[in-house]
């Protein structure tokens, strides 16, 4: 009965992508050409959240004690800073590599294996990378916006990183996969999956208060913070966390306010 349930699952899954994105969309901008193909995934993908991963992020946030969650948010941002230490040497940021690497060493030892963020605390902030970013400071343009099946807001570029740095070593995924004891394994992925969700959820409440339309929203602050950080790289700025966030942060969102509504200018 569980596969014959899964399949329908799965097919309803799929029927939503499918009359959704058959909704064409007029005139889309230029840097959205597959519009009516990205909201039919974006769809799909709120579909998926909404009855799997929202619930169970909700759950694990409302039984698992503040502590504890910083403490594994932490560890496998810990891990996540060797890849975008890797990729401040691609770019040959050689500050941000070694301050990275700083982090990591800092945190695995002093910060218990990453549990506690000593480092920050310290004034070493995070360095934010990724080998989307790379390819971007390597001369590869952006391309068009789109939307990943699960994975959500994306480009033809920082998709193809993320390709890489799903099968790239030195990442959380071959770490995780390198476990060979199975259930373990399953285990770290899917809380891996659910604290990342986690972490989300105070975000989300911002975006569906503030946004009419959520998925424009979404990806005209995805667009503009990428190309915030890729700018703050070829300036050859310093990407610590407080730069990156603040060349993207208000003066860079997307705004929706309907101009009869606001007050009047004195």
């Amino acid at each position: 009965m569980r596969p014959r349930r899964g399949l329908r699952t799965a097919l309803a899954l799929a029927s939503v992508v499918v009359l959704t994105a058959c909704a064409h969309v007029p005139n889309p901008p230029p840097e959205d050409p597959y519009e009516s193909f990205n909201r039919g995934m974006f769809q799909f993908n709120e579909t998926v959240d909404r009855y799997t991963l929202k619930p169970i992020a909700t759950g694990y946030n409302a039984v698992v004690p503040g502590p504890v969650r910083t403490c594994i948010h932490n560890i496998f941002g810990n891990v996540g800073d060797v890849w975008s230490g890797v990729n401040s040497f691609l770019q040959g940021r050689g500050r941000d590599f070694v301050d990275t690497f700083g982090r990591v060493l800092f945190n695995s030892t002093v910060g218990l294996g990453g549990c506690i963020d000593v480092a920050s605390m310290n004034g070493a902030r995070k360095v934010p990378n990724d080998f989307g970013m790379t390819l971007g400071v390597w001369g590869f343009n952006s391309g068009p916006y789109l939307v990943l099946p699960f994975l959500g807001a994306s480009s033809v570029r920082d998709g193809t990183g993320t390709l890489v740095t799903l099968a790239a070593p030195g990442t959380i995924t071959s770490a995780v996969f390198a476990i060979n004891d199975v259930p373990v394994r399953n285990s770290l992925i899917g809380l891996y999956l659910v604290d990342a969700r986690a972490s989300l959820l105070e975000d989300e409440k911002l975006v569906d208060q503030i946004a009419l339309d959520k998925y424009s929203f979404i990806r005209d602050a995805y667009l503009q913070r990428r190309k915030a950080m890729l700018d703050s790289r070829r300036a050859g700025e310093h990407a610590s966390t407080a730069e990156a966030l603040g060349a993207a942060g208000d003066d860079y969102l997307p705004v929706y306010e309907d101009p009869d509504l606001l007050p009047p200018e004195e």
